[in-house]
């Protein structure tokens, strides 16, 4: 091809995205406020991977705030408020956003679940309880409050709020290496995809947290959540043992709706092993739960005799409270645990009643 006519072409293709970057800023003014709360630099609006990565993913990342917000509108309002509360910003929401999508009980193909997409390992460091019967991964309140603690911890460690959103995504290990080689911690430096210092997913990651917030916070689509469905929820505290979809007729709610608040009961029925769990409901529920609920408060019967177990391959608090008929909590306050992680070959203190003692004694 004639050098005339391939400099020609190049002009044409260039000329457009030029013209993008250029009405960007006015297309977007609310980002000079958006890069700040994620302490990146107002300069990024004019990197070119950026601009590139807005011209393209611009309309998927709206289908994805409409989605969104569609389905997490009730538990935005209070998302935000636990976020601004521990004295982070409220546009970590849109982490949120880009790892689940705003569903509480989404599992992703790395077997991550819930609003903050913990793994097991890590969900059980935040002392988020994860079994069969329960998975507060699925709770929008202790999840958030375990991803506020995560995020805090990281941006202790890095020192900048998008290096903690980052290393959210590939971990702190692997930011660190990308930090050493790239002799920086700029965002532009650290995301550039020639020299690819960070995971393309990472690089990917971070650029749609800032796109989605630059959407959401110029309030670009005009979404209902800000006025008709917008709802107030509140916590409160239900017994062990209580049926979800009973409570919700006595609430007179639809089991569906007072089950999709609370996707971390999987089977509809809170488990027994605690006395106290913690309910999401909406606000305007609050005064005929309390009127009608009654909280089953008697303590526990403490049980008198303890018995060993040296923990087996396969192991857990869950199979091991079972075999015993003992409780986890009962066996993490006998053995001072503080998360459900268990040593091979360890002894195990076992509360347990005394007709069990006795059914064993008898056995030996």
């Amino acid at each position: 091809m004639h050098k005339g006519i391939k400099t020609f072409l190049l002009c044409w293709i260039m000329i457009p995205t030029a013209i993008f970057a250029a009405s960007l800023p006015e297309k977007y003014p609310v980002y000079s406020y958006v890069f700040s709360e994620f302490d990146v630099d107002e300069a990024y609006i004019d990197n070119d991977d950026f601009i590139r990565f807005v011209q393209q993913n611009e309309k998927s990342i709206k289908r994805l705030y409409a989605r969104s917000m569609k389905r997490g509108a009730v538990l935005s309002p209070m998302v935000k408020g636990y976020l601004m509360d521990k004295g982070l910003s409220d546009l970590f929401i849109y982490l949120s956003m880009v790892e689940s999508g705003l569903s509480t009980d989404i599992v992703s193909s790395k077997k991550a679940v819930g609003l903050w997409q913990f793994m097991p390992a890590t969900a059980q460091h935040y002392k988020l309880d994860v079994c069969n019967s329960f998975d507060e991964r699925c709770d929008p309140v202790s999840a958030t409050n375990a991803a506020i603690t995560y995020l805090n911890k990281l941006h202790r460690q890095f020192g900048k709020w998008y290096l903690a959103a980052i290393a959210y995504n590939c971990g702190e290990g692997r930011l660190e290496k990308a930090i050493k080689k790239a002799g920086s911690d700029e965002l532009g430096i650290l995301t550039d995809e020639r020299d690819k210092y960070l995971p393309k997913e990472t690089r990917t990651y971070i650029r749609k947290i800032l796109l989605a917030a630059m959407i959401g916070e110029s309030k670009y689509l005009d979404f209902p959540a800000d006025t008709d469905v917008k709802k107030e929820m509140v916590q409160v505290e239900i017994s062990g043992g209580c049926d979800l979809k009973k409570l919700a007729h006595t609430l007179e709610m639809k089991p569906g709706e007072l089950l999709g608040m609370n996707r971390q009961f999987k089977q509809g029925v809170v488990p027994k092993e605690k006395a106290i769990y913690t309910l999401t409901i909406p606000e305007e529920k609050m005064i005929p739960f309390y009127l009608k609920y009654e909280l089953k408060t008697e303590e526990k019967q403490v049980k008198p005799h303890l018995i060993s177990h040296v923990v087996k391959m396969g192991d857990t608090l869950e199979s091991i409270a079972k075999q015993y008929h003992s409780s986890i909590d009962e066996i993490k306050t006998a053995n001072k645990l503080e998360n459900g992680f268990l040593t091979l070959d360890s002894l195990l203190l076992v509360p347990v009643s005394r007709k069990t003692f006795e059914a064993m004694l008898r056995a030996l």
